[in-house]
């Protein structure tokens, strides 16, 4: 028996630090948190100081008592969880419910999964940190706090199943403003000049008018004054400039950057940076630091002479901007600054030379660089024309990285200008006067809404993932697919002496990928921002994190803070559940002509809808659904009637009733019981027959078999995750090794054998007679299945071992029949 156990929180962390470690010492993991918060109960004590209730979940009970039987018999207990406050109510958890011994027991830190790091950390253990520990536990319980305060008020007054969180409900709500603002924005029009010259030796460059023309007649007034002119260089002014790095990646900007770099998520930038933490990599990835260890600021300065020589080499110390920076922490940097490359999988290859391009680009020397400006006169007038030019002498840090922005409005980046001089003359080859628009702010990207929780101070480096996943889970935001909109433009041209006007267009108003509000969404805000002011309020929200630090740091006491923060909170939420009015964003949009009826738009048990009459009415009010891009805060009064209409019947094929409608994934087309997708652009209001019978046709083509296995046809389709064949109930992806629209017998039975192959590996245990078999799932897991229902068993479960009994049990207390049986005993 090793007379050393090291306990970490993952599998994968625990897998390389054995990699380390000698025989004297085992690794276990304890899964994250073995004891949180209750999840069917509030599980504080507001009575005695905000007293926690923890509880092991039963899923982890056999994990606790088998870590506590191996504690038992060994002679030294280290307690190896993350740095972080997360971290530190990890071991304390840990410490309590496995009962360790104080002197046996030794907590110690490491920012790097390396053999030196933890040899280090091992070298100068320390205890447990209770101002850490305390930091989480009032976050913990603050959170809990308003969220299972908050939530009944919104079942009561807006709709069943709704819920709040203290730091997402400001996310919401940043979302929501801008949302408002883009709303209430009016487009001014004015032209903007541009024009290109040439110079004697034939090159020709681009120069632009810093003023801008309000109207149409007042750009052409000015274009026919160039009419004639002649036009010389009337100023050259060269200047050296140097550019610098950005500093070394927090995980809020590595975020950012791997958002317009990768075009990852912010949780999916998370995964795959704990994957590579966890393989020791990289440093950990939870931090708001920039700063770099002594011995990586050696690493990289090797790094840099051996790839690139010691002019490219310049050691830089950089200071941190985030409210509440942990400064004694580290950058994210690779754990080996020589090693470029690894061999990953995809995503991870991807981030990680992302991480390594921007920790080795922070210690290289500036770019310089030498920037002219030219400025040009005409002799009909006193306006000049101003060309910008850039030309990088010296590439420095360039030569690896240059960091990403956020903006979109497009301008040309400045280029390099041909050789003039004071007085020379041009020639002028055209000017234009362009129709612009003034542009309302931009929607969020999830990019940008971390940059801006940071520079509000809401949220801490662990937060800003599950804040964005959460409030996109909930449906109060979504990410917009709405391609934009055509806007006509004018655009004047002097060419030849001659003046030519032409009407362009331009797509304007995309929201593909961008952050935006659901009805729900603004709803629940603006009920939450007018009844309870306090919490929705930015700057009392981002006090709360300096709080959380002052407790961090030993400097304030966290039950005293609960105190100060439920006496005014506990008794807003009694007075709102009492007196405020049920939210639902209605709008009256006018009069049905054909009733004379009250028409109004508002939410309703099943989403945002358009009803005709009221309650009060003597006849029954009509109902229908608002469609995916329709708004309760935009639709208008034809277009709420227009829905009325729907389902179209367009008549009858092959028997069967054929009609058009609309459902949650878009319109559609319905023949008997299949229903069939339009096209992008296409309308289930425009829709006629004829393109109907064509669609059904398709339909009907595709879902015919391609062949037989086994005296069962085989049919194949394409879905969310490529093309697929279907046989005998088996759905099997189509990889790009095969011809999908060739696919001959043999590479169907190829296909077929393989996933058999497959599935009978994946199956743990089966009951053919019940219906319920266990199969391997992914990260390691297992799940029950039985039809649809399905339960996921934890990790330290042995799924070999489990019963049909016990299975039953698990699958019973998931049944969604259950489920809608205590809601309808509730409601009794």
């Amino acid at each position: 028996m090793p007379k050393n156990l090291v306990i970490v929180e993952s599998p994968a962390k625990a897998k390389t630090i054995e990699k380390f470690l000698g025989k004297e010492f085992q690794v276990e993991s304890s899964f994250g948190h073995i004891a949180d918060l209750p999840s069917k109960e509030l599980g504080v004590d507001v009575e005695n100081d905000f007293k926690p209730k923890y509880t092991v979940d039963k899923e982890k009970k056999a994990l606790v008592k088998k870590l506590k039987d191996l504690a038992n018999k060994a002679e030294t207990i280290w307690l190896a969880s993350d740095e972080d406050r997360e971290g530190e109510a990890i071991s304390w958890h840990l410490a309590e419910e496995l009962g360790l011994d104080k002197d046996k027991t030794k907590r110690i830190v490491f920012n790097s999964i390396t053999k030196s790091a933890i040899q280090k950390a091992i070298e100068n253990p320390r205890d447990i940190n209770y101002n850490l520990v305390n930091a989480q536990q009032a976050r913990r319980v603050l959170d809990r706090l308003v969220g299972y305060e908050l939530s009944p008020v919104l079942w009561k007054k807006i709709k069943p199943g709704l819920s709040a969180g203290r730091v997402q409900s400001v996310a919401v709500r940043l979302i929501v403003e801008r949302e408002r603002e883009i709303e209430g924005f009016t487009p001014e029009a004015s032209f903007r000049i541009k024009a290109e010259f040439k110079t004697h030796e034939g090159n020709t460059f681009g120069a632009k008018l810093n003023t801008t023309f309000p109207t149409k007649q007042a750009a052409e007034s000015f274009l026919k004054e160039n009419i004639g002119a002649d036009f010389s260089v009337s100023d050259l002014a060269q200047k050296p400039a140097k550019k610098s790095p950005a500093a070394p990646f927090t995980t809020s900007t590595l975020q950012q950057e791997a958002s317009r770099k990768l075009y990852f998520s912010v949780s999916r930038t998370m995964q795959v940076a704990q994957r590579l933490y966890e393989a020791g990599l990289i440093t950990y990835m939870r931090t708001d630091s920039v700063n770099l260890s002594n011995e990586a600021l050696a690493a990289a300065k090797d790094a840099i002479l051996d790839n690139y020589g010691e002019k490219y080499s310049q050691t830089r110390n950089f200071t941190g901007k985030s409210k509440g920076a942990q400064e004694a922490h580290e950058a994210i940097r690779p754990t080996d600054m020589k090693l470029q490359s690894p061999q990953l999988e995809r995503d991870q290859a991807k981030l990680y030379e992302l991480i390594w391009k921007r920790t080795l680009a922070s210690q290289m020397s500036d770019a310089q660089l030498e920037r002219t400006n030219v400025k040009i006169k005409a002799s009909t007038h006193s306006e000049e024309f101003s060309a910008n030019g850039e030309v990088v002498k010296f590439d420095g840090f360039l030569k690896v990285y240059l960091e990403g922005t956020d903006d979109e409005d497009g301008e040309e980046q400045d280029g390099m200008l041909p050789a003039m001089k004071v007085g020379e003359p041009l020639q002028n080859v055209f000017i234009s006067a362009t129709e612009r628009f003034s542009r309302p702010p931009y929607r969020y990207s999830e990019a940008s809404l971390v940059k801006k929780l940071e520079e509000l101070g809401i949220g801490r480096p662990s937060t800003y993932a599950p804040t964005i996943s959460t409030i996109q889970n909930r449906g109060y935001v979504e990410k917009g697919t709405v391609e934009g909109s055509e806007r006509k433009y004018a655009q004047l041209v002097l060419e030849g002496g001659k003046v030519s006007d032409s009407q362009l267009s331009e797509m304007v108003g995309s929201e593909k990928g961008k952050i935006v509000p659901t009805d729900i969404g603004m709803i629940v805000n603006d009920f939450l921002v007018t009844h309870f002011t306090q919490i929705l309020d930015y700057n009392f929200t981002a006090q709360v994190e300096e709080d959380f630090d002052e407790i961090a740091s030993g400097d304030e006491d966290w039950q005293d803070m609960m105190k100060n923060f439920y006496k005014d909170f506990h008794p807003n939420v009694l007075e709102v559940e009492e007196n405020a009015e049920r939210a639902s964003g209605e709008r009256v949009l006018g009069t049905d002509p054909k009733s004379g009826r009250q028409v109004s738009v508002r939410l309703g048990r099943f989403g945002p809808m358009v009803q005709i009459g009221t309650v009060d009415d003597e006849e029954k009010p009509e109902f229908a659904s608002l469609l995916p891009d329709q708004s309760i805060g935009t639709i208008t009064f034809e277009e709420a009637m227009t829905l009325f209409e729907l389902p179209r019947k367009l008549g009858v094929y092959e028997g069967e009733e054929v009609e058009a409608n609309v459902g949650r994934y878009g319109p559609y087309v319905r023949f008997g019981k299949k229903f069939i997708s339009l096209a992008q652009g296409e309308s289930a209001f425009d829709v006629d027959m004829d393109r109907a019978i064509e669609l059904i046709k398709e339909k009907q083509k595709a879902d015919a078999p391609i062949g037989t296995y086994e005296g069962k046809d085989v049919t194949k389709g394409k879905g969310r995750f490529g093309p697929f064949i279907k046989w005998d109930g088996m759905f099997i992806n189509v990889n790009k090794k095969y011809d999908f629209d060739n696919l001959s017998d043999g590479d169907i039975a190829e296909l077929i054998e393989t996933k058999k192959k497959k599935e009978a590996e994946k199956l743990i245990q089966e009951w053919p007679k019940e219906k319920i078999r266990i199969e391997k799932a992914r990260w390691g897991r297992h799940n029950i299945i039985k039809g649809k229902v399905k339960v996921e068993l934890s990790k330290d479960v042995d799924a070999t071992k489990i019963t049909l009994e016990e299975a039953q049990a698990l699958l019973e207390k998931k049944s969604p029949k259950k489920k809608a049986k205590t809601k309808s005993k509730a409601k009794k």
